[in-house]
């Protein structure tokens, strides 16, 4: 999609951080945006904020790990402006800690947000933008720590691994489609992930603090984030990245050591399955299509 204009935005976690950050991006390109957030307070704020911009906005409370909540959000989308052509699948927690002590109700918590809220979103909103014919894209928010594993991080990782690998899944089934899939990869951004907490919702156990597993305290943790780069250039970089078509959003290229030596490791690993004894008595083989594989 290189031409933005007049097309309409879907965000989750659009009240702040990075939702919000993008929402304004989009304004500045000429798109009608609606953003969705569990956050009531800051959900009017921020429309109203847009709005003072003269961005065409409009807000909807929407709880992601509930598939019904993003299908009724979905149809006040087309009710207010007719259709939608870029979704973003950005709400987001951040629960972590030693192995063992994270509670089950944190799991199930991290795991129906960052990973279903995605899925949900995806499954909602494609057959929307295939039915108007003018093609779209959705951007989901994964993370540095979708591409290399972290101690004490596990539960975000875990999360954000499996959204780069939908999303690399979900980029071929739509490219046919012309639906494009990209999947933005930060670092440490100036937004309040560390604070996800503030949102939990009752049946998680409510807004009870949870260890997000970086830092041994929590100021040391809100350092972390404070620490890391401005919103509004990831968001501009997200906006660079749709019109580009690209399945990969990074932003923060400090991190590319980090992932070819994760890289080499793995190469490591095929070398030393090539020379393997308990592996020298099946026959060579050659890859076929993933799609053909069982």
């Amino acid at each position: 999609m290189k031409d933005l204009r007049d097309k309409v935005a879907f965000i989750t976690g659009g009240a702040s951080g990075l939702g919000l950050g993008m929402a304004k991006a989009f304004g500045r390109e000429g798109m009608k945006v609606v953003i969705a957030d569990i956050e009531e307070a800051a959900l009017s704020r921020a429309v109203q904020s847009l709005r003072d911009s003269q961005v065409r906005a409009e807000g909807v409370l929407c709880d992601v790990s509930s598939r019904g909540a993003l299908r009724e959000a979905a149809l006040r989308t087309i009710a207010a402006f007719g259709k939608v052509h870029v979704v973003c699948n950005n709400a987001g927690v951040a629960v972590g800690g030693p192995i063992g002590s994270v509670a089950e109700r944190d799991w199930d918590w991290i795991m129906d947000v960052n990973l279903m809220g995605v899925v949900y979103g995806m499954e909602v909103f494609a057959p929307l933008i295939e039915s108007h014919g003018e093609g779209g894209h959705f951007v989901n928010t994964a993370s540095m720590a979708g591409m290399l594993g972290i101690p004490n991080v596990e539960p975000y990782c875990a999360t954000k691994f499996a959204v780069v690998a939908m999303s690399e899944g979900w980029a071929g089934q739509l490219a046919g489609k012309n639906i494009g899939v990209s999947v933005l990869c930060p670092g440490f951004v100036q937004t309040r992930i560390h604070e996800s907490f503030r949102n939990k919702q009752s049946r998680y156990g409510g807004p009870d603090t949870v260890q997000v597993g970086l830092g041994d305290t929590r100021a040391q943790t809100a350092a972390m984030v404070n620490a890391g780069i401005p919103i509004e250039p990831v968001a501009n970089r997200v906006v660079e990245g749709i019109k580009d078509n690209d399945l990969y959003i990074f932003t923060h290229p400090e991190f590319r050591v980090a992932v070819q030596m994760r890289f080499a490791n793995i190469m490591a690993a095929f070398d030393k399955s090539e020379t393997s004894k308990a592996l020298s008595v099946l026959p060579k083989r050659e890859l076929a299509s993933l799609s053909q594989q069982n």
